[in-house]
């Protein structure tokens, strides 16, 4: 459980030192949070052949980010999706929001050039477009950016910088432009996510603040799928997002909540499945023990370190 954690919930301040990012943005939508009881998942889909986007619909499928397999079947999703003529946004967790103009011109550039142009430069193009955030495994997401420019759908960055992520973290929610009334069981299961996920690294203090930058990431992914659910949301996130006890569909109106499905994708050792409306279980990905990793990395600062940090860099 403890890989799965560091993959999709967890690692979160290894992220700010390595290259994965985080989240945020000053202009949330409907952030108001849902209680609890009113978060409770409806009934599954009979069969992957149920999923749709269609207006006014979000799908949101979760992931390990590294595994390629689960990755494989959500293509597959997509494909079929787009088979059945929806033709959602598609919301991206490795772009970052303040990469959206560049990437709207790249898109712009691709519509407009010629259609035989091969489509590993165009995907290129794109990827050029978002920053290529490093600490993102790239070929895992070509497929999907391909699939989006071969059926014209429009790509969102559900995403922010590292920096912006270290303002959350040293200032807090609210003096940084977000929806700071958290409840509380979301703010309790996020900071035991990070200590958990950080091998003994993180105490509990500083697993508070991270767990801050964690729900303006939801925050804004919420907002994301609000804008654009008038055409139809595909969200490609890790797990710990799409979870609708703690994550994403918390953030939502219930409106837009209840015409969500909420699919996670999940490596045996996770036992989050009571968390999704469905569950598609892969192998795990073979991959170095995290821990390991962990105590290759430079030490992580303490939480009045973190609170000192930077307001940007």
């Amino acid at each position: 459980m403890l890989r799965v954690l560091i993959q999709t919930a967890g690692g979160l301040l290894a992220s700010l030192l390595t290259g994965a990012t985080l989240a945020a943005d000053p202009t949330g939508a409907d952030t108001r949070p849902v209680p609890a009881a009113a978060s409770a998942p409806p009934a599954a889909s009979a069969s992957p052949g149920a999923w749709r986007a269609g207006p006014g619909q979000a799908l949101l499928l979760g992931e390990v980010h590294d595994n390629a397999a689960q990755h494989a079947l959500r293509l597959q999703a997509l494909a079929a999706l787009l088979a059945q003529d929806d033709r959602p946004a598609l919301l991206l967790e490795p772009f970052d929001r303040e990469r959206q103009p560049a990437i709207d011109l790249a898109l712009q550039a691709d519509a407009a050039g010629p259609t035989d142009a091969p489509i590993d430069a165009r995907i290129d193009a794109v990827i050029a477009a978002s920053g290529q955030v490093a600490g993102w495994h790239w070929p895992l997401y070509r497929p999907y950016i391909g699939l989006a420019l071969q059926h014209g759908l429009p790509i969102v960055a559900a995403n922010v910088s590292r920096a912006e992520s270290r303002r959350i973290i040293a200032l807090g929610l609210g003096p940084t432009g977000w929806q700071p009334e958290v409840p509380e069981d979301i703010s309790r299961a996020q900071a035991a996510a990070i200590e958990r996920s950080h091998c003994g690294q993180v105490d509990a203090g500083l697993a508070v603040r991270l767990s801050q930058a964690q729900v303006a990431r939801d925050q804004f992914m919420a907002r994301m799928i609000s804008t654009h659910a008038a055409r139809g949301v595909v969200l490609l996130a890790g797990n710990g997002h799409v979870r609708r006890d703690i994550g994403v569909p918390r953030w939502l109106s219930p409106a837009l909540r209840a015409r969500c499905h909420v699919v996670g994708f999940l490596e045996p050792d996770d036992h989050s499945g009571s968390a999704y409306d469905e569950v598609v279980r892969t192998a795990a990905q073979p991959r170095e023990d995290p821990c390991a990793q962990m105590r290759r990395m430079p030490a992580l600062p303490s939480a009045q370190a973190a609170q000192a940090a930077p307001a940007s860099r």
